[in-house]
């Protein structure tokens, strides 16, 4: 089973995200995989890292990874993915066909998946090309996603609507 939550900042994504890898991961443990690359010494972000996990709380076996995550999912577990929007970010560098790539290793899988995506492509275009390039790859990224993804909700306020 492979699940995206997609909406915006502060939208409530991670929370139901992880209502869901818990149900789909039944008695065992699920993993959550953390794509923040926490070199870049920002505090507030080191702070929204900590409510993250005092919200899981010891549910979940969290991996750091950055990168390559079809590397760390393992067997056929329940692997929550937070998040997408992160590891754009630490792949911007990379090429479209090098994405694509990744994101179908992913979908071949036989784990269950849940990713959680910001939504970051509903405000105006940005001035500068590399924002122009997240935003774009988001968008991409996104609708790969959903294209592999079982099953799509979009979150907005801390509900969740259904859209495929």
């Amino acid at each position: 089973m492979k699940v995206l939550y997609y909406g915006g900042q502060k939208s409530g994504k991670s929370r139901v995200a992880e209502q869901k890898a818990l149900a789909l991961a039944g008695s065992r443990k699920p993993c959550y995989i953390a794509t923040y690359d926490n070199s870049y010494g920002d505090s507030e972000m080191a702070e929204r890292i900590t409510k993250h996990q005092l919200q899981r709380k010891e549910s979940f076996t969290t991996i750091e990874e950055s990168v390559r995550l079809d590397e760390v999912i393992k067997g056929d577990g329940t692997y929550l993915i937070d998040c997408m929007s992160m590891w754009i970010l630490n792949t911007l560098h990379e090429s479209e066909e090098t994405i694509s790539a990744r994101i179908n290793a992913l979908a071949k899988l036989e784990a269950n998946i849940v990713f959680v995506l910001n939504d970051v492509g509903s405000g105006v275009i940005p001035m500068d090309a590399q924002s122009r390039k997240y935003v774009d790859r988001s968008g991409t990224t996104g609708q790969r996603l959903a294209a592999l993804c079982d099953e799509v909700y979009e979150v907005k306020l801390g509900l969740e609507r259904r859209l495929k």
